[in-house]
This record gives C-alpha cells, sequence and structure tokens, in this order.
C-alpha cells in the first residue's frame, strides 16, 4: 500500500510541476495584439472617413427605392 501511495504521489507532483511550468511559461504578446488592436482601429476611422459619405448615399438611395415599391 505504501509503494502505490508514493507512485500515486509522485505522478500527482510530476503532473503539478508540468501544469506550474506550462502556466508560467505563458506570458503573451501583449504589446503585439494592442498594436494590431490600434491598427486595426485606426484602419476602421479611415475608411468610415472616407467612404461614410458615399455609403451614406448609397444606403439613402437604396431605402429610397425600396419605399418606392
Amino acid at each position: 500500500m505504501s509503494a502505490l501511495f508514493r507512485a500515486v504521489a509522485t505522478r500527482v507532483d510530476r503532473l503539478r510541476l508540468r501544469a506550474a511550468s506550462l502556466i508560467s511559461d505563458e506570458r503573451g504578446d501583449v504589446p503585439g495584439w494592442v498594436l494590431v488592436t490600434l491598427m486595426t482601429a485606426g484602419l476602421v476611422v479611415v475608411i468610415w472617413a472616407l467612404a461614410g459619405p458615399a455609403l451614406g448615399t448609397l444606403f439613402e438611395q437604396a431605402i429610397t427605392r425600396v419605399s418606392g415599391f
């Protein structure tokens, strides 16, 4: 019984250490994600500024056509 307990305890300790090492190694790339988010937001603002009036006109024409039927 004692040998079985030691074997299980050893295996549990190995799993715990492996999990701890995986968690500590996972730091992520926060500056990269921040950069991607800011660049995406910037692209949305630029595209919206350039295409906003044209899209608004297109939407108004579409609504007028649908309402005309």
